[in-house]
């Protein structure tokens, strides 16, 4: 899997990319991350990427130059399009899946007020992760990476991501626990220490219900679609 992010702050990425799972899925190469800057791909003659818009209002906006330009220079025909932005398709842990079945993403971060409109024909699709205002696409693109890359085969043990959250019919996960088994006078549950197997997934799986009733009632009508 190839991921290339277009941005104007490459060094965001710097620190969560060089740790912990993303980190050992380079060193391994099942996956390749590519952070672009770019301002590189401007033509004006004062390293410009964004002007005023037309019709007046406040801030700045993207100009769709440089990002064409980019898009132009790196797309193949294995290439998905990623734009991000807060009308885009809420991401689900399904779009997560769909996603790492794909063999190049190009992630593209707004900033500033906004972005040109015609950049929108560049995108197979449009994402968002989430109905609250950031300052760029850099912190969803980083989400979007992280996500994906986790489903990716041999990147973790993939019981690991079949057991999480949202992955079993948008149920939330059970509890777990670890050593000790009393810590401050909590203890573990006497069924995880028991070494019956099938009384182990039978109370997980009745504690996911529980949960998801008690703290996101909402998954369980989408489940039933």
């Amino acid at each position: 899997m190839k991921f290339d992010i277009l941005t104007l702050f490459p060094n965001m990425f710097e620190g969560v990319f060089s740790e912990s799972i993303i980190k050992r899925a380079i060193e391994a190469k099942k996956v390749e991350i590519n952070i672009i800057d770019f301002r590189k791909y401007t033509k004006d003659s004062h390293n410009k990427v964004d002007d005023t818009p037309y019709g007046g209002g406040a801030g700045m906006v993207l100009m769709p130059q440089p990002i064409f330009d980019c898009v132009d220079d790196i797309k193949t025909d294995d290439s998905k399009v990623i734009l991000l932005t807060p009308s885009g398709e809420p991401y689900k842990q399904k779009k997560a899946y769909e996603l790492s079945n794909e063999k190049h993403l190009i992630i593209i971060c707004g900033h500033y007020e906004g972005f040109d409109e015609r950049i929108r024909t560049l995108a197979d699709i449009e994402i968002s992760i989430g109905d609250y205002i950031l300052t760029g696409g850099e912190i969803p693109a980083m989400t979007l990476v992280d996500s994906i890359t986790r489903l990716i085969p041999g990147v973790i043990n993939e019981r690991s991501h079949l057991d999480d959250s949202f992955s079993d019919n948008y149920m939330l996960d059970y509890p777990t626990y670890t050593k000790p088994r009393v810590f401050r006078n909590m203890e573990v549950p006497e069924v995880l220490t028991s070494g019956n197997h099938a009384e182990i997934d039978k109370w997980r799986k009745q504690k996911s219900l529980e949960l998801t009733i008690e703290k996101r009632p909402e998954l369980l009508n989408k489940s039933n679609k």
